[in-house]
């Protein structure tokens, strides 16, 4: 079981020196954050290229894949910390078509924004993580790839990023 306790205090701790070395800490990110986290959908989504219905060319190295996956956790996170909010596990299926989860997460994104609040933000997760086991990523993975971003990130603040 992915130990979220323990993922929200890494998060913290990136978020914090962030925020210190910017000189961010009495500044609302909240909307920057909702918008990284459409970024960084979006770069999910052009590297499984479920949506390229055009091209023949084959989805990236699923190595790849979870790294952008986890670039996703992070600030789902790091959004709950803003909000003060926790992810509350539920049972998790995934979905039929990668395509139409994709777009039913900029949804949920929209009306986390709109609604701050535990249900939507449970909500999100709940569609995020159904994309990671439709990906075939297990929480073991999820949780050792996040680790791994958390400390590069960490390493890229340090250096001046």
């Amino acid at each position: 079981m992915l130990d979220w306790e323990k993922l929200y205090r890494m998060q913290l701790e990136l978020d914090t020196f962030i925020e210190k070395e910017k000189d961010l800490e009495k500044e609302s990110l909240f909307d920057k954050k909702v918008v990284a986290l459409f970024v960084e959908l979006g770069e999910l989504a052009n590297e499984t290229r479920c949506f390229k219905f055009w091209s023949d060319k084959a989805p990236s190295e699923r190595s790849i894949i979870l790294e952008e996956y986890v670039d996703g956790v992070h600030f789902l996170l790091s959004l709950g910390l803003e909000k003060n909010l926790r992810y509350n596990l539920t049972a998790i299926s995934a979905g039929e078509d990668l395509s139409l989860q994709f777009k039913q997460i900029y949804g949920a994104i929209h009306v986390f924004a709109q609604s701050p609040v535990q249900e939507t933000y449970n909500a999100l997760w709940n569609q995020y993580l159904s994309i990671g086991k439709n990906l075939g990523f297990n929480e073991q993975e999820i949780i050792e790839a996040y680790i791994e971003k958390n400390e590069v990130n960490v390493i890229r603040q340090k250096q001046g990023y």
